[in-house]
């Protein structure tokens, strides 16, 4: 998939945000069927109490309010981290067509894709480097 700047620009943005606040780096995006963004989202889970916190499912609360539907058939989502199993379910259920994602979950947690169509993004390996990085340096200063 051929990423949009802006795109790029708002996921590794957002991701800072995300790591400045002491969140897990992982931001997503949503565009609709002409490439334009609907919505965007970092995660909050921890500053929101909220388990349901995760960038994906931010995005797409704000994408199914901004078009005033739930279904988001013809839409895609770009994502720093593969989904989670819970994200995926979502993803799922409201029917995005496509997720993109820079850094493949390394842990068991991904269990089911739920038939969503995912794929690594090829290519922007500049922006994949930086992404994985900061989720790098976000867990080992946890420990």
């Amino acid at each position: 998939m051929k990423l949009d700047n802006k795109v790029i620009d708002i996921l590794i943005n957002d991701a800072k945000k995300a790591y400045k606040k002491g969140e897990i780096p992982v931001s997503a995006v949503i565009v609709d069927q002409a490439g334009k963004i609907v919505s965007h989202a970092y995660n909050n889970r921890q500053n929101s109490f909220n388990v349901l916190g995760h960038a994906e499912i931010v995005a797409i609360l704000k994408a199914e309010k901004k078009i005033k539907d739930w279904r988001l058939d013809g839409y895609k989502m770009v994502v720093v981290l593969e989904p989670c199993d819970m994200c995926s379910m979502v993803i799922s259920k409201c029917r995005i067509d496509e997720v993109y994602y820079f850094v493949l979950q390394k842990s068991q947690d991904v269990i089911n894709d739920f038939n969503i169509n995912k794929k690594v993004i090829d290519g922007y390996k500049d922006e994949k480097v930086l992404l994985e990085n900061m989720l790098l340096n976000f867990f080992n200063n946890m420990r």
